[in-house]
């Protein structure tokens, strides 16, 4: 079979599967599959609310269709999966949707199929979760009915310069012939090149660990932070002149959210106790980032009492609700946590973030989005995303949205040391 002239069926069309259609549908036919409703609906007008594709990429796919209904993908031999990996509320590993797009592809696999996993996972997952899956469903025998692959996502949300065709996309297959196959498929859109991994687990486990590493660099970094308080001194400057050193990490404090490095070390882990081994650096790693916005939030109320400001009842602006700069993605963002907190000591927040949907934001985290700050409304001002809508702020027009006595407190570095109150 050339799996390289047959339809794709992806399936997921989020911040991961939509892109992926997208670039395949300019060369080939792809029919994209999400059981959201809506997200198709919006898809077909052309409107894609994760802003990862542009208009006028969503016309280019000339030969990529959506779809919510199973019956539409029944006839394509490639299967895509790019639904998301999410951990619960006890930090472990939620593979409902994995299971559940493997079940329905399962329910219309045919014999010599090919079904390509990009979901994060711990290593071993798409053999000892998914293969049992589609066999059990379908009837089928795997490696001898149908065939799998594994070629970790690698999006970077709101990223416009690293792009899916553009980074070096690691792939495998479940057979030394399959594996040449899925290669050879992405091929047909990375320019940017392909690795071909020595086995599916090998794949799952360079990705997991990719996230794991910068969670793990970043964790340290926010915990210099917390000394460096302590000890009266700034970070930003100590790491500007570490950073003269040749080889000397560029990695900065703040909070750590998002659906990979927050979530995938969990991954990992869970694999790791399962096997009998306690990962202990990467818990501590995830221990540290998940505390960060409480940290934040003591460093903003005491701020506030030097300055002899009531924290009950008061008034705060919360500049940014996404996980991260210029991209409308709030997926575990560390900044709902850090709302929260202020929350608990009883003050008022005002959360204002241009890029995020105000009714997203209200499904997910009940917060109800402000349009605009108001000027000389607010007690303190929390600066938790660099967005580039908030850099074209002076330092004074930021000032002017507090009270004639107010505090700035700055997690990205947005301003500099002697505008701002405190920063991490």
């Amino acid at each position: 079979m050339q799996y390289s002239e047959t339809p794709i069926a992806i399936v997921g069309l989020g911040y991961v599967g939509l892109p992926l259609a997208v670039e395949f549908g300019v060369k080939r036919k792809v029919i994209g599959f999400d059981t959201n409703e809506a997200r198709i609906t919006d898809l077909k007008k052309g409107l894609d609310n994760t802003l990862e594709t542009t208009n006028q990429e969503l016309k280019d796919a000339i030969y990529l269709n959506y779809t919510n209904n199973l019956e539409d993908i029944k006839d394509c031999k490639i299967f895509i999966v790019t639904v998301p990996t999410p951990i619960d509320k006890n930090k472990k590993p939620d593979l409902s949707p994995l299971k559940d797009a493997s079940a329905a592809i399962g329910s219309i696999l045919k014999n010599g199929d090919l079904v390509i996993y990009e979901s994060t996972v711990y290593p071993g997952a798409t053999e000892e979760v998914c293969v049992p899956i589609l066999e059990k469903v379908s009837g089928l025998s795997f490696n001898k009915d149908f065939y799998c692959g594994y070629s970790p996502e690698r999006i970077n949300p709101g990223d416009k310069e690293h792009r899916i065709t553009n980074i070096k996309k690691v792939t495998s297959g479940s057979t030394p012939e399959i594996a040449i196959k899925v290669d050879e498929l992405y091929q047909e859109i990375i320019t940017a090149g392909t690795h071909k991994a020595s086995s599916i687990k090998v794949a799952e486990a360079a990705k997991v660990i990719e996230n794991t590493q910068r969670d793990v660099n970043i964790a340290l970094i926010n915990e210099l932070a917390i000394i460096f308080n302590k000890l009266n001194i700034d970070t930003e400057s100590v790491l500007e002149a570490a950073s003269t050193k040749w080889n000397f990490l560029p990695f900065r404090p703040g909070l750590v959210g998002g659906h990979c490095i927050g979530v995938d070390p969990y991954y990992l882990t869970h694999k790791a106790l399962e096997v009998g081994y306690n990962p202990e650096i990467i818990l501590a790693g995830r221990t540290i980032n998940d505390n960060m916005s409480f940290f934040i939030a003591d460093q903003v109320t005491k701020l506030m009492s030097k300055k002899d400001i009531s924290i009950n009842g008061s008034n705060i602006l919360m500049m940014g609700l996404a996980f991260k700069e210029n991209c409308p993605d709030i997926r575990n963002t560390k900044v709902a946590d850090l709302i929260e907190e202020l929350n608990n000591f009883n003050c008022s927040v005002d959360v204002y973030d241009p890029w995020v949907n105000k009714l997203e934001a209200m499904h997910e985290y009940d917060i109800d989005l402000i349009n605009t700050p108001l000027k000389g409304k607010y007690d303190a001002i929390v600066i938790a995303v660099a967005h580039d809508r908030f850099k074209d702020y002076s330092p004074n027009e930021i000032k002017d949205f507090g009270k004639d006595n107010h505090v700035i407190y700055d997690v990205k570095y947005l301003l500099s040391a002697d505008h701002v109150d405190g920063r991490l």
